[in-house]
């Protein structure tokens, strides 16, 4: 029997809906992050989530990635029931999330950044006994993935923090894109970044999602969001409001809802895009 079966808000189209999440609650004594709030993200495609301050959309992504425990409610991952107890168990789960505040080693060059936490041992007893790393094999593999990712740098051996802010975007980035097999989150990637790197950023999303990841992206930036969306989940008090179409939806519709100027149930139907919505 299918969780699908057990579980029948659980959709049975698998293979379109990667990460599914129903029902989630957590509480802080009396105040509520999370109020019963549901989450679908489909294959081959950007999910943009929005909300205002304190709406609750970064604690539906943390609950989502076991950064926190929720009270209640249920996550699946194409179609199989997860519960993750920490970020380190989605990661083995193929989700890889990239947080605004970068998990990058300054000090560090590119190579070593991309394998952080999974550096690559020598063969043989220079690997074993002498615990060696293959640091060629490493920025071999690192240089691929930049360039599969159409990422320009002047060498895959510079240290880190000669890198501009968005060139350093671009390694958490790819070091996601590298690991993930099933989703890649992005928090405010944009966050602090110029106009040029900003558009650099968002044209590596897009070429995250046609390597077949399907990317969460939050961000507080309408035009990003329309720029690079192709649904956007609206967050409000702690829930799911609704989820729209940005090729039928327009800012000023977007912007009413997660302010609570309209609710979601009073968007005319035109506007909205699959479950949720």
């Amino acid at each position: 029997m299918t969780d699908a079966a057990v579980h029948p808000s659980v959709p049975e189209t698998t293979d379109e809906v990667v990460l599914y999440a129903k029902g989630l609650k957590k509480k802080y004594g009396h105040v509520t992050a999370i109020a019963d709030a549901d989450f679908q993200l489909c294959a081959n495609e950007v999910l943009a989530v929005i909300g205002d301050n304190g709406a609750g959309k970064s604690s539906l992504i943390k609950a989502i990635t076991g950064a926190l425990a929720p009270d209640e409610g249920t996550v699946f991952l194409k179609g199989q029931r997860v519960h993750f107890k920490n970020p380190l168990d989605a990661r083995l789960a193929g989700i890889e999330t990239v947080y605004q505040e970068l998990a990058v080693c300054p000090e560090l060059d590119i190579a070593a950044n991309m394998f952080l936490g999974r550096e690559r041992r020598r063969p043989g007893w220079r690997g074993g006994l002498l615990r060696g790393l293959d640091k060629a094999a490493m920025r071999k593999e690192a240089a691929d993935h930049m360039e599969e990712l159409g990422i320009r740098v002047q060498s895959i051996t510079q240290r880190v923090e000669t890198l501009s802010g968005g060139q350093r975007q671009a390694v958490a980035v790819a070091r996601a894109a590298a690991w993930a097999t099933n989703v890649v989150i992005m928090d405010e990637p944009t966050a602090a970044l110029g106009v040029r790197e900003t558009g650099q950023v968002l044209d590596l999303i897009l070429r995250v999602k046609a390597r077949g990841l399907p990317v969460v992206l939050i961000s507080h930036s309408m035009p990003e969001v329309f720029q690079v969306a192709d649904r956007i989940h609206i967050h409000r008090l702690g829930r799911r409001e609704a989820v729209v179409d940005p090729a039928m939806a327009s800012m000023r519709d977007v912007v009413a809802v997660m302010t609570g100027a309209l609710a979601g149930s009073e968007l005319p139907s035109a506007l909205k895009a699959g479950p949720g919505s």
